[in-house]
């Protein structure tokens, strides 16, 4: 047993006649009276000597040479002159048998029950024996599904108030500077979750910032497992699945941040359908069939909603189940240092450290999000109304991780996109053919050429 904190030296080096602790990487040399050769560990390994009997039975010759830490490993270390150390060896030895508490009796008793309907045993078992390795670069994956966890559980309590739809009503809230103005029923509930519901404003924060966190942790954890090569065979299909998977979290973080109907969002939405008429031959059906109709439409808050709380979290729930199945199976990659090969994994088992330490850092990141949500406001809906088509709020812009798109269509050039030739004779700006020869434009007229939004 390691002398550093009491972790079992499991691991044994032939080539170097070194123990090794899989835990801090303690390292102690069996020839030099296991000795300390690297690592946090403060003395050498406690050494048992032992001897065969006349009954060819292994016995202890004296107690423990050196500090054994018997706080840490346990009485059962400690050798003294009125303990036996051959204990139900002989076939008249009664075995000790530890007392069971009553309440470790009943949950025994639901698992077994459990097992016999369902033969889950050997599946739990291999799980919760499951090794992983104990870096702090891996916590990043970590801080990603802690905080999709965070939003998909504040979401939940969000859907008891939000209401999806587009048509109308006067505002009679809580909110003084907007009573009696006319606004849709999904940016009306809004501010009464924000101002009468209790939590409401807290909880709508931390579904924000829960959110931006994700897609922050989600693609750091990505940049890497590209830098350290963890992508590399045999595990190309799951970075390809999580490159994957971080396409739909932008698509729902967009999805949540439009649904409010407030200007900000309702800007964001028509830099979106921009984005779509921008698209050669097929844009102005797509955004015609997304938006049922002309922009804005009756239908873009529903169906946002939709895809929202369903779709898109089933998506992400089925690729982070199956990128997590992967990382069992292929095992986790891990840094280089003692013991480690790439056939192993140096680090501790599910249950019971590994388990207690990702549960103490899931509140740890749960408690780090609250905090920030308490104290830093984000997405302040009232500040903007409700959402004009004829209005935009100065300085918009969408969230960071939509940026990259709305540089991109700065960046696209004018020549495709453009507008069919149509006459609109009387209606300024459009074609207008002289009368008599139908088929001929003025010379005068101007080319309608239509752009998306970033050019002027």
């Amino acid at each position: 047993m390691c002398t550093h904190v009491g972790c079992p030296v499991g691991l044994y080096e032939q080539t170097t006649h070194h123990l090794l602790c899989p835990c801090h990487q303690s390292t102690f040399d069996v020839t030099n009276d296991c000795e300390v050769v690297f690592g946090p560990a403060g003395h050498p390994l406690p050494q048992l000597k032992i001897a065969v009997d006349s009954e060819g039975y292994l016995i202890a010759e004296q107690p423990f040479q050196g500090t054994c830490r018997p706080e840490l490993l346990g009485a059962w270390l400690i050798v003294t002159a009125n303990t036996r150390p051959a204990d139900a060896l002989r076939a008249d030895d009664a075995p000790a048998a530890a007392p069971v508490s009553p309440g470790l009796k009943k949950v025994g008793g639901v698992a077994g029950w459990i097992d016999d309907r369902t033969g889950a045993a050997k599946g739990v078992g291999y799980l919760m024996r499951k090794v992983f390795p104990d870096h702090w670069s891996f916590m990043l994956g970590e801080i990603a599904m802690y905080s999709m966890i965070v939003c998909m559980l504040t979401g939940v309590f969000l859907t008891f108030w939000f209401d999806p739809s587009m048509a109308h009503t006067t505002y009679e809230g809580s909110y003084a500077p907007l009573q009696g103005v006319q606004m849709s029923r999904a940016y009306a509930s809004t501010l009464d979750i924000s101002f009468d519901v209790k939590g409401g404003l807290l909880v709508r924060q931390i579904h924000h910032w829960s959110a931006l966190l994700f897609i922050v942790a989600l693609s750091v954890h990505m940049l890497r497992v590209f830098f350290t090569g963890a992508f590399r065979k045999p595990r190309e299909l799951n970075w390809v699945i999580g490159c994957v998977l971080s396409l739909p979290a932008l698509v729902e973080g967009f999805a949540g941040y439009s649904l409010p109907d407030d200007l900000l969002s309702g800007t964001g939405l028509r830099a979106a359908q921009g984005f779509m008429v921008a698209a050669p031959v097929i844009g102005s059906y797509l955004s015609y069939g997304l938006f049922g109709g002309t922009f804005p439409g009756d239908d873009i808050i529903p169906r946002l909603y939709s895809v929202h709380i369903l779709l898109l979290p089933a998506l992400l729930i089925a690729l982070f189940t199956v990128h997590i199945v992967l990382v069992a199976l292929q095992k986790h990659t891990q840094y280089p240092g003692p013991g480690k090969t790439n056939d192993n994994v140096v680090g501790f088992a599910v249950m019971p450290v590994y388990a207690a330490k990702a549960g103490g850092f899931f509140f740890i990141v749960f408690g780090g999000i609250a905090l920030i949500a308490a104290l830093v406001q984000i997405n302040a809906v009232w500040l903007h109304g409700p959402y004009e088509p004829n209005a935009t709020t100065a300085g918009a812009q969408p969230d960071w991780y939509m940026g990259f798109p709305d540089g991109a269509l700065r960046l696209l050039p004018g020549f495709p996109e453009f507008e069919d030739l149509r006459l609109h004779p009387g209606v300024p700006g459009h074609h207008r053919r002289p009368p008599g020869n139908p088929g001929v434009l003025r010379r005068d007229d101007r080319l309608s050429l239509h752009r998306g939004p970033g050019h002027r």
